[in-house]
């Protein structure tokens, strides 16, 4: 073997390559174990519109455990998104000691359910969170079965195009357990929609309905409580002095 010396070089290589990732191993282990590298500054990218610092400070302080490289920072994501308006939280390391938080908060655009205190975000997602009784009674109230929200919330979006053109507003929205749609106008007028029909489809019936709604409808001396657009051909109203529909 010595009298080859180019099986010396390839063995000195391979020694020398050992060593070195031995010294990088070595180096990572004093990088995470190093008592000196601490995060001291925890910035965050935005300003939070719902998220209070007094909540932050409770929950984020237990999940700040290691130095600058050890920190656990999915635990601090997840510490985080435990928060009620915190939709979304991205960590990033920032040498030699700040961590740069940016979250994202639900923005609501509607409230889910009765009584249970949870909203709807802008992406269809359900929530619970307080939210001032002024902000709230000023928004939408929809109703589903469970994991039926982004499907409401989008029927909600295209109602209240289709009744911008009669000059009414739908506050309420119920998808029942049987499918069917229920919304409730700004005037308290109820619509009964009814489910999905392959001969009489749900647009086709609202369209009829918004197009009759002028003359029918709106020039009435008394509005009706209830509107029933189940039927195939037509629909029916009931007024509060009527006990049956006409």
């Amino acid at each position: 073997m010595w009298n080859k010396p180019h099986l010396l070089n390839a063995i000195a290589d391979l020694l020398m390559l050992v060593a070195s990732a031995a010294l990088l191993a070595a180096a990572a282990v004093w990088l995470v174990q190093v008592p000196s590298l601490p995060v001291r500054h925890v910035v965050f990218a935005d300003t939070l519109a719902h998220t209070r610092r007094a909540e932050v400070e409770q929950v984020l302080p237990a999940s700040l455990k290691g130095n600058f490289f050890s920190i656990n920072l999915e635990s601090v994501r997840g510490a985080l998104e435990k928060l009620p308006w915190v939709r979304k939280v991205d960590i990033r390391r920032q040498w030699p000691d700040r961590l740069e938080v940016n979250i994202e908060e639900h923005k609501p655009v509607a409230r889910w359910g009765e009584g249970r205190g949870e909203l709807v975000n802008s992406y269809g997602e359900v929530f619970a969170a307080n939210l001032p009784d002024s902000e709230a009674n000023a928004m939408p109230l929809l109703f589903g079965p469970v994991g039926t929200a982004p499907e409401v919330l989008k029927e909600y979006g295209e109602l209240v195009g289709a009744f911008k053109a009669v000059g009414e507003v739908p506050v309420q929205v119920t998808l029942s357990p049987r499918l069917a749609w229920v919304l409730k106008l700004q005037n308290g007028m109820l619509v009964d929609i009814g489910r999905e029909q392959p001969k009489s489809p749900v647009g086709v019936r609202l369209a009829r309905f918004i197009e009759a709604y002028p003359e029918m409808v709106a020039k009435r001396a008394v509005r009706p409580v209830v509107v029933d657009l189940r039927y195939p051909n037509g629909f029916a109203m009931r007024v509060a002095t009527e006990g049956k529909g006409k």
